[in-house]
């Protein structure tokens, strides 16, 4: 399962070039905001060169495409190098414009999977027909543009958009797609308010989150990977419920625990167990990661 995923500028080879060596689970390559418009062009030949050259990686490699009328000719760019796992989609508003982008994949080619990037209070709002649409491997929040969108301002519990990081994990739930990863934060220098905030967004069901800078790729990696002692406990979990008579038994602290815990248990044992390159093409059902 993917941790952190490191957006990069897709106009800055020197950038591209070092962010291999960063740590980061995935990078997000970025055709869209980073990149001013009158180097739209420039940066789809330095992006399509470099995934060449990073063909050997285990880092998972996603390219953010424009919406509208640039995204075919970003697609048609990138889509035909082995070394790309697919495409998170800008400012994605309906399951139509993705069955379009599926179509035109499949006229490529392509095999690769799309994340939708909703942006949007409309977007929010039809979440759970983009998550059901094809290719969609897990759904991303955008949430600079949904703020401004929706006139939200954050206050430092972020407790503002709970109602929609809440609503984009269940609709992962339902529809049976991996569990999305969190929004970038724009706080590098203060990592332990960035720990608080990627811990708080970690207790809600995201399973990673995008960053903006190198320096926030370990605290994520701290926060979403499962420790000592919660595989000691998913472990007993297991051991406990294995060894008894019916389908209920007490943990060591005699608490009481049955399949729905053991799910959780099985769960942080495959977490800790599967590496980002082999959880990354394969949509899952979430089931929660968290101790009772």
């Amino acid at each position: 399962m993917s941790r952190s995923a490191l957006y990069v500028p897709g106009d800055a080879p020197d950038k591209l070039d070092k962010a291999l060596g960063r740590g980061a689970d995935e990078l997000i390559v970025d055709l869209e905001d980073a990149v001013a418009p009158d180097r739209k062009e420039y940066a789809r030949e330095v992006v399509a060169d470099w995934l060449d050259r990073a063909r050997d990686t285990e880092v998972g490699l996603w390219v953010r495409i424009n919406p509208g009328p640039l995204q075919e000719p970003d697609v048609r760019a990138v889509a035909g190098h082995g070394s790309l796992r697919g495409f998170v989609v800008a400012k994605t508003e309906s399951a139509e414009e993705l069955v379009r982008l599926d179509a035109l994949l499949d006229e490529l080619g392509s095999d690769c999977s799309v994340v939708p990037l909703l942006e949007s209070a409309a977007a929010v709002l039809s979440a759970r027909e983009i998550a059901a649409a094809p290719r969609v491997q897990r759904l991303q929040v955008g949430e600079a543009d949904l703020r401004a969108d929706v006139g939200v301002t954050l206050g430092e519990d972020e407790r503002e958009l709970l109602l929609v990081r809440s609503h984009v994990v269940l609709v992962s739930a339902a529809a049976g797609i991996a569990p999305p990863i969190a929004p970038v934060s724009t706080e590098f220098r203060d990592l332990d308010a960035f720990r608080r905030s990627t811990e708080a967004l970690a207790r809600l069901g995201f399973m990673g989150r995008a960053c903006i800078h190198p320096a926030q790729v370990e605290v994520c990696h701290q926060v979403f990977t499962p420790t000592a002692h919660q595989l000691a406990w998913a472990e007993g979990v297991l051991a406990a419920l294995e060894s008894a008579a019916s389908g209920v038994a007490l943990d060591v602290n005699g608490r009481m625990i049955d399949e729905a815990v053991a799910r959780r248990a099985r769960s942080l044992i495959a977490r800790e167990r599967r590496g980002p390159d082999q959880s990354a093409r394969i949509p899952t059902r979430r089931n929660s990661k968290e101790l009772p």
